[in-house]
């Protein structure tokens, strides 16, 4: 997901045009199984590579609420979901998504520790996947919103997704295209009080944040209806860093280990 990327919005008072402010609507998150919501980061990626439909099918199995997704785009539009914006990590090409043609990064192999061949898939065929098992939170990292918007419709599943949005320009096209959709991002970092905090929200109208650790703060989104996903995903993650981010009052957890937190959650958390 994000945990090396900055974080974005400036308070945008004067700059979100006054529309979205007066006419907005309230978009509901997806129902979830869980009353903590469990994120399975680019899938479970345990035993199949990241953003494969092997991964993702593994987040289903285990009983994730949410799956995670990174969306980028290929040279000639085709959507695809991809972590890197080149190829070169996890698979045995060399590149930029963005400078391939979806013929050539059909051809790649994604690297696995399980001896089967894995490939990069299209964001239709993981939407096809999804529809009535699992929710999709989807990383939108380069794409075209209208397309993106237009295939989740397509797909049935405009009220399965929540979208992450990475750069300030990304909220005014979500908002335009596609009102309805469920919208979360990072908070600025100067926001630090409540105050701030409402000033934030009465202008980006978002239903997530993935940043806020603050007690005080956690209570004044909870209060203002803004639900709190935070990242755990970590070598060392277990339930000792799992406790600690719940008793912040937290709403959601991203992992690695999405099967091992839905059995920790059943067994001592609800």
């Amino acid at each position: 997901m994000k945990l090396l990327l900055p974080k974005i919005f400036p308070l945008l008072a004067g700059i979100v045009p006054a529309a979205f402010a007066q006419h907005s609507v309230h978009p509901a998150l997806p129902h979830s199984k869980h009353k903590t919501v469990v994120i399975a980061h680019r899938g479970n990626h345990v035993n199949a590579p990241e953003n494969t439909l092997a991964s993702t099918r593994e987040a289903i199995s285990c009983g994730a609420d949410y799956v995670e997704v990174d969306l980028r785009t290929t040279k000639d539009g085709h959507l695809v979901a991809m972590h890197d914006a080149k190829v070169d990590r996890t698979t045995n090409g060399t590149g930029k998504i963005a400078d391939m043609t979806w013929q050539e990064v059909e051809e790649l192999q994604v690297f696995n520790r399980n001896k089967k061949t894995h490939r990069i898939p299209e964001f239709r065929e993981v939407l096809a996947l999804c529809r009535g098992k699992i929710n999709i939170y989807l990383d939108f990292k380069e794409a075209d919103v209208a397309e993106t918007w237009k295939q989740i419709k397509a797909a049935g599943m405009e009220h399965q997704v929540v979208i992450y949005l990475n750069k300030e320009e990304q909220y005014g096209k979500w908002r335009e295209v596609a009102p309805e959709a469920p919208l979360m991002t990072s908070l600025p970092k100067e926001i630090r009080s409540r105050d701030q905090l409402s000033a934030f929200l009465a202008h980006t109208h978002i239903q997530v944040a993935d940043n806020i650790t603050d007690p005080e703060l956690l209570k004044a989104a909870h209060a203002m209806g803004l639900s709190v996903w935070l990242d755990v995903q970590s070598a060392t993650e277990g339930p000792a860093s799992w406790n600690e981010a719940l008793h912040k009052g937290v709403q959601g957890l991203q992992t690695d280990k999405p099967a091992e937190m839905v059995s920790y959650f059943k067994s001592h958390v609800q």
